[in-house]
């Protein structure tokens, strides 16, 4: 019996660390994109051809993660270049994301 509530409390204090993991991985896609969008930018690509140009590089996020693209463009191409060249968007991106 002991044994029963053992492997039940267990698997009970396992599933935050699934979830936790999970999270960590969507977070890590999104962040994968803002790095993608701050790569063409860099590149000069211009932000109507950007979904394209992307999407040309064949990423290895899943294709749910394609939609995050227009949605973070005008927040990358809104910036100064300077800024695009010098900051790690992507780590910023995730850091923000896991907090939420």
């Amino acid at each position: 019996m002991i044994r029963v509530l053992s492997i039940a409390l267990f698997g009970l204090l396992s599933v935050p660390a699934v979830a936790e993991t999970a999270k960590e991985k969507d977070c890590g896609y999104q962040g994968d994109v803002v790095a993608s969008v701050q790569a063409a930018r860099i590149e000069r690509v211009g932000e109507k051809k950007l979904a394209a140009h992307i999407a040309e590089t064949s990423p290895e996020w899943p294709e749910k993660y394609n939609a995050i693209v227009p949605l973070v463009a005008p927040w990358v191409y809104g910036m100064k270049m300077a800024e695009v060249k010098s900051a790690d968007l992507a780590a910023a991106w995730k850091e923000l994301c896991l907090t939420q």
